[in-house]
């Protein structure tokens, strides 16, 4: 009977420390809510999710979004404070309702025409002859030290490539020998006033701006793959007012430029051509809109609401095709241009990717594939946990991007903290299976 009641002792608390232990080490850790907040020329657009540690890798999980129409903003300024204001709190709303959170900062993005960028060299001597993380934060600060006009702030000091002594092309320069350190970085910059009245809108919709981003550095972080930025790839964002390019060479931004054309202007030229409001024309546009009228059948048929309460008509959707076909071209060829232009045509092996709403379009990569003459594709943020069914549209790049890029800024943050909660979960299983296994040890003392 003895031996019974040792093995069977032995058995349970074995299998307590096993289970325990198991528990441990693939636990799953939530960490604070981080949120972003894409402020469109259409709409807005707001993301929160957790940071989840699954087996010491950071991960994004979406637990609410909020989308809401805004009328208050063209071209990346704000016309309407009141308006941008109400957006963005009803997005704020429906988020919160969705993920049973609050959410009290959020990562922005900016954009527009009155962003600028341009390219700056720093040059210092390399202490110990040795690269470390303090002479690269020295080149980078001595890169900065230029003349910014008063009305303007910086966005990004986005480092290009490092040049040691004479050998240049350098990505990384971490542990490299030399004397001399270079670094070539491209800085952003935007209106200080449209700023401002960003900001102040934010406010007024009851949050903080916990970072600013340019849109088009978020998207890069959410629809480039790693092979894509080292080959040389133009993103083209395709937004509501608006389309934002990227040029990315050797894995950093090259170049960024804005085009003043979107989907709202695919829209109003569909409300115009088919004589119908402009709400209408834009679920006609999702819903049947193609870039490519050849692509359409003539027996194919759409209902198109009338104006100011005239009936309704049907009308071929080959109709609707050729007006959009003639504002893609126009689109797509103003996006060819910028990259003649530019003159970066020949370093880009990736070619071009499309995304944002606008890009959805059908039709739109197959007329880019002929504009073009290069590899293209529609860009779609990466996959992330949560609700990722309802952020899986190209429409939600920038939101994603944004909370990629707020990710990795506080990853030093996160990975402490879940240290922390790691260990106090380790100390609190350990008293627990001590617990555990004195009483069960008791109870088979007594019983045997």
């Amino acid at each position: 009977m003895s031996n019974t009641s040792g093995n069977i002792r032995s058995n349970v608390i074995s299998s307590a420390i096993s289970s325990a232990n198991y528990n441990t080490n693939n636990s799953v850790n939530t960490g604070p809510i981080l949120a972003s907040l894409d402020i469109g020329s259409s709409s807005v657009k707001l993301v929160m999710s957790n940071v989840v540690t699954i087996n010491q890798e950071q991960k994004i999980e979406v637990v609410g979004v909020g989308v809401s129409p805004n009328s208050g903003l063209k071209q990346g300024v704000v016309v309407n404070i009141e308006s941008t204001t109400e957006g963005i709190r009803k997005a704020k709303e429906e988020a919160e309702l969705m993920s049973g959170s609050r959410v009290t900062e959020v990562w922005v993005s900016v954009s527009g025409s009155h962003v600028q960028s341009f390219d700056s060299r720093g040059m210092v001597a390399i202490k110990n002859k040795e690269v470390t993380n303090s002479d690269i934060d020295r080149v980078i600060e001595a890169a900065k030290a230029i003349q910014v006009p008063a009305d303007r702030t910086v966005l990004h000091v986005i480092p290009r490539e490092f040049k040691i002594d004479h050998q240049d092309g350098i990505t990384d320069p971490i542990g490299m020998s030399g004397v001399r350190l270079e670094a070539n970085v491209h800085i952003v910059t935007a209106s200080q006033s449209a700023v401002s009245n960003l900001i102040r809108c934010i406010e007024k919709a009851g949050l903080k701006v916990a970072g600013l981003v340019l849109d088009q550095v978020a998207v890069i972080k959410s629809v480039l793959s790693a092979d894509e930025k080292n080959l040389g790839v133009c993103v083209a964002d395709i937004g509501g007012g608006a389309t934002k390019l990227v040029y990315i060479l050797n894995g950093s931004v090259a170049h960024t430029s804005i085009i003043p054309l979107g989907g709202s202007h695919f829209t109003q030229d569909a409300a115009v051509g088919l004589r119908t409001p402009q709400i209408f024309a834009e679920t006609l546009k999702k819903k049947h809109g193609c870039a490519l009228a050849s692509l359409v059948g003539d027996d194919e048929s759409i209902e198109v609401e009338g104006v100011g309460g005239r009936k309704a008509r049907s009308v071929q959707r080959k109709e609707l095709a050729h007006i959009l076909e003639a504002r893609a071209e126009e689109c797509l060829t103003m996006i060819a241009n910028n990259i003649r232009v530019s003159g970066l045509a020949p370093l880009l092996g990736s070619g071009v990717v499309i995304t944002g709403g606008a890009s959805q379009l059908d039709g739109l990569v197959e007329m880019g594939e002929f504009i073009f003459d290069s590899p293209i594709r529609r860009g779609f943020p990466v996959t992330v946990g949560g609700l990722k069914d309802v952020v899986k549209g190209c429409e939600f790049a920038t939101a994603i991007g944004l909370l990629m890029f707020a990710l990795e800024s506080k990853k030093d943050f996160y990975t402490a903290k879940d240290s922390s909660m790691n260990l106090n979960m380790t100390n609190v299983m350990g008293e627990s299976i001590g617990e555990v296994a004195t009483k069960m040890k008791k109870f088979f003392t007594d019983l045997f």
